[in-house]
């Protein structure tokens, strides 16, 4: 018989009892599993549960019968059998010792008739029974019984008993495997759940997020962007100053003309003018030709200035002619030339604090300052961070050519739990980082977050404190609680307490029968 090839459970205990009942002699087969207790009133074996929390379930079964009975199904007398200190009025059946004792039982009928039905025994000319528990790495998952119309010697019995064996291997595996296919499943139905909200998310144009600190903005952006307003935009650096800044472009008349980027803080200073006014032929060594400058580039269209604070004191007048009136000259030339272009600039600075400071005119603070969009922090808006992250992911993994690793919900909480002071754009460094270290497998965020800063805390010395074993409960129990409450309810699964509190949820099911704790109803 092949069963450790099998991948679903039913599979394998179907193949292990017909497998056996084809056997000479056999005349039944059955596989107990181990399962959560049966807490429906119909059980016949309910008055011999000690605390109806796990039993054995009849799970598969195959045969011959003299009497032409259907011996494959698996809801008759003793679909049930319970374990632990089960009232043996109830349950003489040595199923439950072999489960109990994790021991194998040869027994001939003759000598046994008062655990099965001596009717059936003699009708069917049962002579013998063996079984054996299913267990695998400490655990019992069930228990194999063979019926037999001959008796099984002591050679058949030991061979049994590492079939036994390898069909407790075969049906862990299959256990695992299915788990496997559930929890793969969860995560397509979370992937698939998380894509819907980035293409919901993703309406206004490529800016993601639908927090309410970050949707305020934008509905900002869709007031001013039918105007030509000049916009600055303040915000930490990493923030998508400049995505909202092209927003505003591609919402605007002007969606069609140029968009053009200048980064202040780039520019040697003794280029600036040449940068954004352009010079002509020999104007100055290595002026070489004629050069038109970024604000005639941009004629009809927008133009973004980053990080307007690094802007050099003795340039900012003529900038402020520019806003005002329209008008510049090339250097070298003395030819007035006129621009029409909308202007959207950005700061990472506070700029009333630098006109305090001298360091900023005034005038050109208030010319720029027309309509101000602040963009939150991305601590500010920690609901958007599985958004951008599975974003960040599709668009790296594309840009790779391998296949996506997901983005669970342990991990997005993990995410969630960082301050991320270099914002989206250190979000996005972290996302590609651990993508290229996934292989296309698994997300390896452990890997790429363990080399984040960890934001130094300031603690008060406090005095050491002894609880005693009944405070070291109530903690536990409250905390307990806690996480139910917050995973509703629910112990398994994505999002269950089990998850929250980073055990195995059958260690979780332990501590809450030791404490005595009802999980309430799933909402």
């Amino acid at each position: 018989m092949r069963i450790s090839g099998e991948r679903s459970v039913d599979a394998v205990l179907q193949s292990i009892v017909h497998g056996l009942a084809q056997q000479p002699n056999v005349a039944l087969v059955r596989v107990w599993v181990t399962e959560p207790g049966d807490v429906c009133g119909s059980c016949r074996m309910r008055a011999a549960c000690p605390d109806q929390t796990a039993c054995l379930h009849l799970s598969a079964s195959a045969g011959t019968s003299l009497r032409g009975e259907q011996w494959s199904r698996v809801d008759g007398t003793f679909r049930r059998v319970p374990l632990g200190n089960a009232n043996m009025e109830f349950c003489p059946s040595p199923v439950r010792a072999i489960a109990n004792d994790r021991s194998g039982q040869l027994l001939h009928v003759s000598a046994c008739s008062q655990w099965a039905h001596p009717e059936w025994i003699r009708q069917e000319t049962i002579e013998s029974f063996a079984g054996h528990p299913l267990v695998f790495r400490g655990d019992t998952l069930g228990v194999l019984g063979v019926f037999r119309r001959s008796l099984i010697n002591e050679q058949e019995f030991g061979w049994l008993r590492m079939f036994a064996n390898q069909a407790a291997a075969a049906v862990a595996n299959a256990r695992a495997f299915s788990e496997l296919e559930k929890l793969r499943q969860q995560l397509e139905s979370h992937n698939a759940y998380l894509r819907e909200e980035i293409d919901s998310a993703l309406s206004f144009g490529r800016i993601v997020g639908r927090s309410r600190s970050l949707l305020l903005v934008l509905e900002q952006v869709d007031d001013v962007a039918a105007s030509d307003a000049t916009v600055l935009i303040t915000g930490e650096s990493g923030t998508g100053k400049e995505l909202l800044a092209r927003e505003i472009h591609e919402r605007s008349r002007r969606s069609q003309r140029p968009f053009v980027r200048v980064n202040c803080s780039a520019i040697p200073r003794e280029m600036f003018e040449s940068e954004f006014f352009g010079h002509v032929r020999g104007a100055f060594t290595g002026a070489m030709r004629d050069r038109p400058g970024r604000f005639q580039i941009a004629n009809g269209g927008t133009i973004f200035l980053d990080e307007i604070g690094d802007l050099p004191l003795e340039l900012q007048p003529k900038f402020l002619r520019v806003l005002q009136e329209g008008e510049y000259e090339r250097v070298g030339e003395d030819v007035t030339r006129k621009v029409e272009v909308r202007v959207v600039a950005a700061t990472n600075q506070n700029l009333a604090e630098a006109v305090r400071a001298r360091r900023f005119r005034e005038d050109l603070f208030y010319r720029l300052n027309v309509f101000p969009l602040a963009l939150p922090p991305l601590r500010a808006r920690t609901d958007d961070i599985p958004l951008l992250a599975t974003h960040a992911i599709a668009e790296v993994s594309k840009r790779l050519r391998i296949s996506a690793p997901t983005l669970t919900q342990a991990d997005a909480a993990r995410l969630q739990q960082y301050d991320w002071p270099g914002n989206i754009r250190e979000l996005e460094n972290v996302i590609q980082r651990a993508v290229i270290l996934s292989k296309g497998e698994r997300l390896r965020l452990d890997i790429a977050l363990a080399d984040l800063p960890t934001p130094e805390t300031s603690i008060p010395d406090l005095p050491e404190v002894v609880l005693t074993d009944r405070e070291v409960r109530a903690r536990e129990h409250a905390n307990l609680m806690k996480a139910l409450e917050r995973a509703e309810g629910r112990v398994y699964g994505a999002g269950g307490a089990a998850e929250l509190l980073g055990i195995n949820p059958t260690t979780l099911a332990s501590r809450l029968r030791a404490l005595k704790i009802t999980p309430p109803r799933p909402r």
